[in-house]
């Protein structure tokens, strides 16, 4: 008896233990959990966003020219490859550099003329001898004239005078010619510049030996280069002779030059087109340049606004035109020209329309705005 009622005790003692433990995490549950909103408080509105102070602007429509891009590089007008006229001689002196502006018949290098020299000397003494072998062959046919006239020389006889004259006078004819070519000879130990110029290239070096078809040098004819402009088929026929080019060097100069001719063929390869551009000279462009640069085609209006009221966002240009008082709307359009601060927008746009000139970047689409009292248009 004694254990059955000591095992109903121990049952219900652990049934009160539970019981605690509910109504503890019960009184704890209700002491932490936050305090209900007051219906009050949550039907209160949310904090508007203030208003950005923005500065407006109007489209301008301005008389732009109409331009067409292109690439290209920057040549030579024309380049002349200066070598030796005579071979087999040792170069003695180098009188230019790569760079230097030669004017048309200075001496660029020298060669050895020494032996060239004595060759001339050489044939002037056989010229010498010549002209008197032919002064006596003339006295002597000139005498046999005479002497045949009186009668105390045959016929056969003057005429033999009368052809050693002849034969004299031919060979001091060759004389003077081998005379002339030597002193030509000489005349080319003297590399001579074909025109003015400058002197883009330089091979020649003192001591070595001049070969037939070697080069030299090369000369930029005139100094005047080109740019070879690659234009696309389809935009070929309006390029023409006379129109205005302006180039942008590497270095960010521009360069105005003029049209001089338009390739009568195409490239098959490329489909494009080469437009040859004469350029002034200027430091900031050398032969061998890639330089982008854009044709002059002609003018036309252009509507134009401020680069800073256009703004590019998922890869489209948009900007905020004003709707009524204090809204904006976003708007996508299609830009053109550019020159200077001011783009040309070809579609979404008109003119007298409101458009936000400054802080467009910090806007979204309907957001109110505070028209800045000296920046309204």
């Amino acid at each position: 008896m004694s254990d059955k009622t000591s095992g109903l005790l121990g049952g219900r003692k652990s049934r009160l233990w539970a019981l605690a433990a509910l109504v503890v995490a019960g009184v704890m549950f209700v002491a932490l959990r936050p305090e209900t909103t007051k219906p009050e408080e949550s039907a209160k509105p949310a904090a508007a966003r203030p208003a950005l102070t923005v500065g407006l602007t109007s489209p301008q429509t301005l008389d732009w020219p109409q331009v067409l891009a292109a690439n290209g590089n920057i040549v030579a007008w024309q380049e002349a490859v200066i070598g030796p006229e005579i071979a087999n001689y040792r170069i003695t002196e180098i009188r230019v550099q790569v760079g230097d502006v030669v004017k048309k018949g200075q001496v660029l290098a020298r060669i050895a003329n020494d032996t060239v020299a004595s060759e001339l000397a050489e044939v002037r003494a056989a010229v010498a001898e010549l002209e008197a072998s032919a002064g006596e062959a003339k006295a002597n046919a000139e005498r046999a004239r005479e002497l045949r006239e009186k009668g105390f020389y045959s016929s056969q006889l003057n005429t033999q005078y009368q052809t050693a004259l002849h034969t004299a006078q031919a060979r001091l004819a060759a004389g003077q010619a081998r005379l002339q070519s030597a002193q030509l000879k000489l005349d080319k130990t003297g590399v001579l510049a074909p025109d003015d110029g400058v002197i883009s290239a330089r091979t020649a070096a003192v001591g070595s030996l001049t070969q037939s078809g070697q080069e030299l040098f090369r000369l930029i004819r005139g100094g005047r280069l080109e740019w070879r402009a690659e234009v696309p088929s389809a935009d070929l026929a309006r390029v023409k002779p006379g129109a205005a080019a302006v180039l942008t060097a590497p270095g960010g100069e521009t360069v105005t030059g003029v049209v001089r001719a338009v390739a009568p063929s195409i490239d098959p390869q490329t489909r494009n087109g080469l437009v040859y551009v004469d350029l002034p000279a200027s430091p900031a462009i050398r032969a061998g340049m890639f330089a982008r640069g854009e044709f002059e085609l002609g003018r036309a209006p252009a509507l134009t606004l401020p680069q800073t009221a256009i703004v590019l966002r998922e890869g489209f240009a948009t900007l905020f035109r004003l709707e009524g008082e204090d809204r904006v709307a976003q708007a996508k359009v299609t830009l053109g020209r550019r020159k200077g601060d001011r783009v040309e927008v070809v579609s979404g746009l008109q003119a007298g329309m409101r458009v936000v000139e400054s802080g467009a970047g910090f806007l979204a689409d309907g957001d109110a705005v505070k028209i800045a009292p000296d920046a309204k248009p």
